[in-house]
């Protein structure tokens, strides 16, 4: 049967694919490393910490000397303890404990944001690279704000109904808006306001004209010392993995735990504590490993830019 004259070929419809299905595809691949990076708690640890210093600090200048305490939370001085008269009474004093776990840190919204810039067509590597360094910095600040905000709205409840039992509803209610709405139109909003700022759509449609030019993805053939140390590295991480598990003695001793309990079918708090102990050391070896990976994916791959590209810039 002859093809209509209107109909699109499918080279066409794999071609529109790709040109609108890409940034999905890169979030969904991004979304799966974070996750694979944060299995075990505290992955990201120091970014936490210095978050929660930044959160303990700023709610003392704010709020007054005594409003909080910083403290350890799994062996990392990121539990932020908020004080107040009217918060229900843990061992007789108003207080509320919160962690500044790895989804509180905000890396998570880093990395959304950065990928929507960095598969921006159009725009140079430069300005893509600076603007996602900008976006970082402006993303932190505002989860700090949103951690400040945790006092004032927790208080607020409290007032209503001092020393009641999780009087502090409506600051739990604001935290899942956050990361469930407010968040999401925030980093959307602030990269069609910089998509529109530099002129992106005018670029895009440049880089459309140019579409018949093909980069080049290929394995390195020329290798640096910075390429071979970063190599080294990622296949370090990737053996470190490997042995986590296999050699550790911790390992094994949870592993054998829970090989015993699913056979005998035993629900026992050693069961779990096993379990739990096994778990986390996977969960390690997956973050190393994913890394490892990821470090000589960049350095064994290269994007070489085309000719015709090339000759048009010098000219």
């Amino acid at each position: 049967m002859a093809r209509a004259k209107d109909d699109m070929s499918w080279a066409e419809v794999r071609k529109l694919s790709t040109t609108y299905l890409k940034i999905p595809f890169a979030l969904l691949c991004v979304e799966a490393f974070y996750w694979f990076l944060t299995q075990p708690s505290n992955t990201l640890a120091p970014i936490q910490v210095t978050e929660a210093w930044t959160w303990h600090m700023l709610t003392e200048l704010i709020y007054g000397t005594g409003s909080s305490s910083l403290g350890y939370e799994g062996g990392w001085l990121t539990k932020v303890t908020l004080y107040h008269p009217d918060f229900y009474p843990y061992a007789g004093v108003g207080a509320i404990s919160l962690y500044v776990s790895d989804e509180c840190a905000g890396i998570h919204e880093m990395i959304f944001i950065s990928t929507l810039v960095m598969m921006t067509d159009g725009v140079s590597q430069r300005m893509r690279i600076k603007t996602c360094a900008v976006m970082c910095v402006i993303v932190y600040i505002l989860n700090i704000m949103r951690l400040l905000a945790f006092y004032p709205i927790a208080i607020s409840g409290c007032v209503e109904n001092p020393g009641l039992i999780n009087c502090e509803g409506p600051m739990w209610r604001f935290h899942i808006m956050v990361y469930q709405w407010v968040f999401l139109v925030v980093l959307l909003s602030m990269w069609l306001i910089w998509f529109k700022w530099i002129g992106a759509s005018k670029s895009m449609k440049q880089a459309a004209a140019r579409e018949r030019y093909q980069w080049k993805f290929a394995w390195r053939s020329s290798w640096q010392k910075i390429h071979i140390a970063t190599a080294v590295i990622g296949i370090g991480l990737i053996v470190l993995a490997i042995l986590n598990v296999t050699t550790s003695q911790d390992a094994m001793d949870a592993k054998r735990m829970v090989d015993i309990c699913s056979f005998q079918d035993l629900v026992t708090s050693q069961c779990n504590d096993a379990q739990n102990d096994w778990n986390n050391q996977i969960s390690s070896s997956w973050s190393m490993a994913s890394i490892g990976m990821l470090a000589l994916a960049g350095m064994g791959i290269t994007i070489s830019k085309p000719e015709e590209l090339k000759s048009e810039e010098e000219e």
